[in-house]
């Protein structure tokens, strides 16, 4: 990635490799609920620019960059030898406040004295505005600008009522201030001597100034959280340097991504652009951190039942018992501008909510929390019959109701991203395939726990239904020619003959019968639509194929990891073992081995896969691949109602050994030991501890635990 981003809770800083928000970037900057509360952030030596030794933010809460001067002259003296003076930069947040500790050190044998100097402003944009978005309204207005040498303030008056202030403070007075928000420091260095100036910036809302802690106070409490984090999740040993190295680069980054929004830890979409709370994102993140960290799944079910829709409001694409898509807090969403406080035009965050509520029970027996959410699940339920269906034909279909909303609501909403063979894009309403797998596996699912909260007559509806609609999924998308399902219905419902990676997720929904299972997992690691890097989101023999796009031909994370999940719950493990490997390659090329949101599609002949320009990194439900592959591999299939745990494990080649230890599932944890010896060699499974409260079984069989 070409910039480099830090993030705490609701705060994320993103800047060029230097550690600059420069004003020739439009993008870079301090952001808080959708404001940029600093636009200028520009560290400046004898007036030019440092030079870049090294940039990382590989712990991504914590950056550290290195700098050095250039060589100066003047009419041929010497006025500073390059790389004499090295600048360190370390940047943190913590508690809505950004810390960071410029350090100047003289690494040259002669006394030193040069200027230092910084420059700080803020513009108070909205994110819409940054991402492009033209109002056809009035905005507010910055009001007051201040500034000294014990700090410098801004207040920003919006359109919304609100009032937003950043505050940027010292803990070394600076020799001059001038030009409203430059600073400059004068500094004299000895020998091996070293100088720090520690800035904080403060983004506040409404005068609701955020607590400020002493700045190593602060980054030792980051730590522990950070520490703490990685003591209570799950761990994993393998001899696969690329597999544990992409499994902890996804902890990390699904860590920094959770947000507190007052109803738990939830994770948001990714950085930089939607550090936000999504629906169908979210919900497929919290699923797949449930090998992880199932207490996400809860956060995330309840904030989307706090935001779950009330009324018919067509500006939102709101109906009542709809799961929102996305929910902004900036001056347009609540001035009313843009219609994403929160905003509806989602097809698929509905039936995923109820398939997480039901998946996070089976995982972890937690009937209360199923029991409270009910109410919200039942609406939900009406949504999908109602609003979901419109015309009664059984399919659950988007239409576009806002002006300013999104046309294509399902996962893949990019304009051209369900395309007939004769090229025509494909008219609302449209019934995506992928959904209706959702709607069964979220009712079949479903079913057995409201049983057992004494929902009988709900139980044998839910079954009736899922029933039904299994019955009638294949005459209706099922593509004889091709051997494959058809990527939607449009409406005329007409099938819309694309190949594309979306009836990868039928596998893990039990929605398809196994002959025709094995035929979509087949063809999903055939040429047309396996690169070698991972499963492509379009057949490169299909009308609309782009390897450079955004959804017809590019490589996606996370719809390869749904894909690879169902592959190996329905048995077949060399397609999985495929899929996963090929993600391993593309994530060894990447750096810190982190798979972005996306990549091109190109085959793995160009020897490294293609970035994708504008894929945020990290991204949450890319991180949560890693955390899939491992449940995938282990073949984890939990059922804490009925008091088992199957386990049905595989391991793809270049992967002899994998412990995984302290997977949370039922009422505690599980540690589990794949080995292999050799090419070829049998495949042991040790159970190293089980506190779950679960029988473990292996191939049907019931096996005793060891103790480390």
């Amino acid at each position: 990635m070409n910039y480099r981003v830090i993030k705490n809770n609701d705060v994320f800083l993103l800047t060029d490799h230097h550690g600059d928000i420069r004003g020739a970037d439009p993008q870079g900057g301090l952001y808080m609920k959708d404001t940029r509360f600093l636009s200028k952030l520009e560290l400046s030596l004898n007036g030019k620019r440092p030079l870049l030794l090294s940039s990382a933010a590989d712990e991504n809460y914590l950056a550290r960059i290195r700098l050095t001067n250039e060589h100066e002259e003047e009419e041929g003296v010497v006025k500073l030898w390059r790389e004499s003076v090295e600048l360190v930069r370390e940047r943190f947040v913590y508690g809505e406040v950004l810390y960071e500790t410029i350090s100047a050190t003289n690494f040259s044998t002669k006394d030193l004295a040069f200027d230092l100097d910084i420059a700080v402003d803020a513009d108070f944009s909205d994110m819409f505005l940054i991402r492009g978005f033209q109002p056809a309204e009035a905005l507010g207005k910055i009001t007051a600008r201040s500034f000294g040498k014990e700090g410098w303030h801004a207040v920003y008056d919006g359109v919304d009522g609100v009032r937003r202030e950043t505050r940027v403070t010292w803990d070394i007075e600076p020799d001059e201030v001038f030009d409203q928000g430059n600073i400059r420091y004068g500094i004299r260095l000895k020998p091996k001597e070293a100088k720090r100036i520690t800035l904080k910036v403060i983004p506040s809302i409404d005068g609701n100034l955020p607590a400020i802690y002493p700045k190593d106070e602060a980054l030792s409490e980051l730590k522990r959280i950070y520490a703490d984090w990685g003591e209570q999740s799950t761990k994993v040993e393998t001899d696969s340097l690329v597999l544990g190295r992409l499994y902890e680069r996804g902890m990390q980054d699904l860590r920094v991504l959770l947000t507190d929004f007052g109803q738990g830890l939830f994770p948001v979409a990714g950085l930089p652009w939607f550090a936000v709370p999504f629906g169908r994102d979210s919900l497929i993140a919290a699923l797949q951190m449930l090998p992880l960290y199932p207490t996400v799944a809860k956060g995330t079910l309840e904030i989307m039942a706090a935001h779950q829709g009330m009324e018919i409001n067509p500006w939102k694409d709101e109906q009542p018992g709809k799961i929102m898509h996305e929910m902004r807090s900036g001056e347009l969403a609540r001035s009313s501008q843009v219609p994403f406080a929160p905003y509806y035009g989602s097809i698929d965050s509905t039936p995923l909510f109820i398939m997480l509520a039901a998946e996070y029970a089976h995982w972890t027996g937690d009937m209360d929390t199923v029991a409270c959410l009910l109410p919200n699940i039942e609406r939900a339920l009406e949504w999908i019959d109602r609003y979901g269906d419109r015309d009664g034909d059984g399919w659950v279909e988007y239409y576009q109701e806002s002006s300013k909303g999104i046309a294509n609501q399902g996962w893949k909403d990019s304009a051209d991203s369900v395309i007939h063979k004769n090229g025509e894009f494909a008219h609302a309403p449209v019934a995506l395939v992928e959904v209706q797998g959702y709607v069964f596996q979220a009712k079949q699912r479903l079913a057995p726990i409201v049983a057992k909260l004494g929902k009988e007559e709900m139980a044998k509806r839910l079954t009736v239904e899922a029933a039904i609609l299994k019955s009638k999924f294949d005459e209706a998308f099922w593509m004889e020619k091709d051997r494959f399902y058809a990527i939607a219905l449009d409406g005329d419902k007409r099938q819309v003959q694309s190949v594309t990676s979306n009836p990868g997720h039928l596998l893990m929904s039990g929605i398809v019968e196994p002959e025709r299972a094995r035929e979509v997992a087949r063809r999903l690691v055939a040429p047309d639509m396996f690169g070698g890097y991972g499963i492509r989101t379009m057949s490169n023999e299909s009308t609309g194929y782009n390897p450079m796009s955004y959804h017809d031909g590019s490589v996606w994370p996370h719809d390869n990891s749904l894909a690879f999940l169902g592959m190996g719950r329905m048995g077949f493990k060399e397609e999985a073992a495929t899929v996963i490997s090929g993600l391993l390659s593309a994530a060894e090329k990447f750096e810190y081995n982190r798979l972005p949101e996306l990549f091109c599609g190109y085959d793995d002949s160009i020897g490294y896969p293609v970035s994708y320009p504008v894929a945020c990194s990290p991204q949450a439900w890319a991180a949560g691949t890693s955390v899939m592959m491992i449940q995938t591999i282990l073949g984890l299939k939990p059922d804490a109602l009925e008091g088992t745990i199957v386990l049905d494990p595989f391991l793809p080649d270049g992967i002899d050994r994998l412990i995984v230890r302290d997977l949370p599932v039922a009422s505690g944890r599980i540690s589990v030991a794949l080995r292999r010896k050799g090419d070829g060699g049998e495949l042991t499974v040790e159970i190293l501890s089980n506190d779950s409260g679960c029988d473990i079984k292996i191939g049907g069989k019931s096996v005793a635990t060891n103790r480390d």
